[in-house]
């Protein structure tokens, strides 16, 4: 390095002798090496091909779709520690990568920062260049410094042109011998702020194994675990964590802040309200609320609690979800509640569900430069300040659905913002390998939603909430989908009793809607293909050509056609006895199974699959009922909001909340 820039160093660190730590780099674990494109990049420093076509302005400003170049492979031997890496001699390494990039305008728009410092710590010849981007994700070059033996370099950078979005990061070259980070971290002016008090809490339902996978991760890196006041496992199932084998060993690594809770199966929104409640018991300054099935990065914990602690305000601080089994896909970067349809959105139309970084990179995918502002964070992985719950109260009672959403909305309301920082994340299996819109969680879908839309919606008669339950409750009718028809219908008759009963259904609904599966063909899964009669279908559809979906013009007259056989065409007698066809999961699409008099359809999850005979009598009773639901509910739409509302701080409370965990606690914990 020159002894210039050695001595500029010297100099910006005399006018700023104190830095405190705000992001410090890290890479992949030696058993992860498959999300090494989440930690580092050996693509070429390109950025976003941004069009200069005139035009409309809409499309003149959207990026191009690029993928990345490809680039060296990486070597397990060239990662040496969690904070260090070794650059092999000719090559550029890149860290303008999900974990390590620096997202500038989340730190400028929610904190009081307006400067941040990279320290990078190397050994050997090269040299480091700092980039940034705006919010299109267009590329620029920052400075470059030479490097030369054991060097720090320094940057201090300005937050200020991170209106609308972009990141910092930095790029090693190494010369003609191996550039080794050593490590580098992104810096405050100042002393360190006072960090937070965390409880950690999991709420599990006998998924004890990842449950003692996290505990691990937490007790292998105790940089993690110095961050938390105390780990609390809110155990709802019946093969108990502390029961299970390798739990002494876990527990051994904890270093005392372990504390395990028994209670009764409430729910997500059951666990994850104990959680709020023992934080605040306990004095926290956050609870951080995990899911079970999850894999955590455990530098997301640090990153949180950093960020949220320099907040201008109490603000609810979540990490994003990556793909569990296929690791380098994210799945959600900020989640908004579509205010007139009362369903989940994202924040803006570039935004792709499931992006794969080995496909696109960082720095080459223009939506991700964009800063995402946020209704809500799903509690896969979310910190909130428990002067938040003091204020605006626990949990909505509403087992498994539209607890996190609700909760957002509810605080952004109070004037508590909700922040999805990039950087933080946990791996979750994904919904794409679920189908929770059938079966019996169809039930808690539509009540919760309906609630959710009473309490916040800012629509007369909730914009199109009811209107929409109408059309899905049709859509499961024709598709054969009784039992989850069923669920729906019994969700909006309690949904009419009002708000008082919540408390006491948590415990006892889902087994009473599990109790009607053997009422139901649809219901019932089984494991192998021979447990159905081979498919008869004596005339195959459109002349051997299939079915397809209607267009929008023919939609009303084929939907009534469709209806009307539905009601008044006997079944068969033969496909009482033989289903007409096997229909794969993907191919289950409400158009194609209405079209069936009976059918084997498999599950989301490959394990097994479901017999679907259409029943007309079914389907005149419970479309008599959905009509006749819903018109009551649009109907009472003002009196009802008016309930819930009314009731919503005395449901949340801390008093009807202890109630309820009294109630149903099944020992004094751990």
């Amino acid at each position: 390095m020159s002894n210039a820039i050695v001595e500029s160093s010297a100099r910006a660190g005399q006018r700023r002798e104190v830095w405190s730590t705000l992001q410090r780099v890290v890479l992949p674990s030696q058993d992860q090496l498959d999300t090494v494109p989440l930690y580092l990049d050996t693509g070429s420093a390109v950025g976003v091909q941004l069009s200069t076509m005139n035009g409309d302005a809409k499309k003149s400003t959207r990026a191009a779709p690029s993928f990345s170049t490809p680039g060296k492979e990486a070597h397990a031997e060239d990662f040496l520690s969690r904070r260090s890496t070794s650059v092999r001699a000719g090559e550029r390494v890149s860290f303008g990568s999900y974990f390590n990039a620096f997202p500038a305008s989340y730190w400028r728009r929610w904190t009081n920062l307006d400067t941040v410092r990279l320290s990078v710590r190397t050994t050997g010849t090269g040299a480091v260049s700092v980039y940034k981007s705006n919010a299109r994700g267009a590329l620029q070059h920052v400075e470059t410094q030479r490097v030369g033996a054991p060097a720090t370099s320094t940057f201090e950078l300005s937050l200020k042109p991170f209106g609308d979005g972009g990141w910092y990061w930095f790029d090693l070259v190494a010369g003609s011998e191996p550039l080794v980070l050593e490590e580098a971290e992104w810096q405050a002016p100042g002393e360190p702020v006072s960090q937070g008090t965390v409880t950690l809490e999991i709420t599990t339902l006998n998924k004890t194994d990842f449950c003692l996978n996290n505990l691990r991760i937490l007790g292998e890196h105790p940089e993690a675990l110095r961050c938390l006041k105390e780990v609390l496992i809110v155990d709802q199932g019946t093969k108990k964590v502390a029961d299970a084998e390798g739990f002494a060993e876990v527990e051994a690594l904890m270093d005392g802040k372990l504390r395990i809770i028994n209670q009764a199966n409430l729910g997500g929104s059951g666990g994850f309200a104990r959680g709020m409640y023992e934080a605040v018991e306990s004095g926290s300054d956050y609870v951080l609320l995990l899911d079970d099935d999850v894999v955590m990065e455990p530098e997301s914990i640090s990153r949180l609690v950093t960020f949220a602690d320099r907040c201008k305000t109490p603000t609810i601080v979540g990490g994003h979800m990556f793909d569990l089994y296929n690791r380098t896909v994210l799945h959600t970067f900020g989640e908004t509640v579509n205010p007139y349809r009362f369903q989940p959105d994202q924040p803006h139309e570039d935004q792709t569900l499931g992006h794969d970084f080995v496909r696109s990179n960082l720095r080459q995918t223009s939506w991700l430069h964009r800063r995402v502002d946020v209704d809500y964070n799903g509690w896969w992985m979310c910190l909130i300040p428990t002067k938040v719950i003091r204020d605006i109260g626990l949990s909505l009672p509403v087992f498994i659905k539209w607890d996190d959403a609700e909760y957002g909305l509810r605080a952004k309301t109070a004037g508590y913002p909700t922040v999805s920082m990039p950087g933080s994340a946990v791996w979750h299996v994904s919904w794409i390998d679920k189908d929770d819109l059938v079966g019996w969680q169809a039930y808690f879908h539509t009540r919760n939603r309906m609630i959710a839309a009473l309490l916040h919606s800012p629509y007369e008669h909730g914009g199109r909430v009811v209107r929409e339950t109408g059309y899905m409750d049709l859509k499961h009718l024709i598709s054969m989908q009784y039992y989850t028809a069923v669920g729906r219908a019994m969700a909006l008759r309690d949904l009419l009793k009002g708000p008082e009963q919540l408390h006491d259904l948590l415990p006892t609904k889902l087994p009473e809607i599990r109790g009607m599966v053997s009422e139901f063909s649809d219901a019932q899964i089984q494991s192998e293909p021979e447990a159905f009669p081979a498919p008869v279908m004596h005339k195959p559809p459109r002349r051997g050509q299939g079915f397809s979906a209607p267009s929008y013009a023919t939609l009303i007259p084929w939907a009534a056609k469709t209806v009307v056989k539905q009601l008044t065409k006997k079944v068969p007698a033969v496909s009482m006895e033989h289903p007409q066809a096997y229909i794969a999961h993907q191919d289950n699409k409400w158009w194609r199974t209405s079209q069936y008099d009976s059918a084997v359809v498999s599950n989301a999850e490959g394990t097994g699959a479901s017999w679907y005979r259409r029943d007309p009598k079914q389907v005149r009773e419970l479309l008599a009922e959905s009509l006749r639901l819903n018109a009551e509910i649009l109907k009472n739409w003002q009196h009802l909001s008016d309930r819930y509302r009314g009731a919503l701080p005395h449901i949340t409370s801390f008093e009807a909340w202890k109630a309820t965990f009294e109630k149903h606690s099944e020992d004094e914990g751990r």
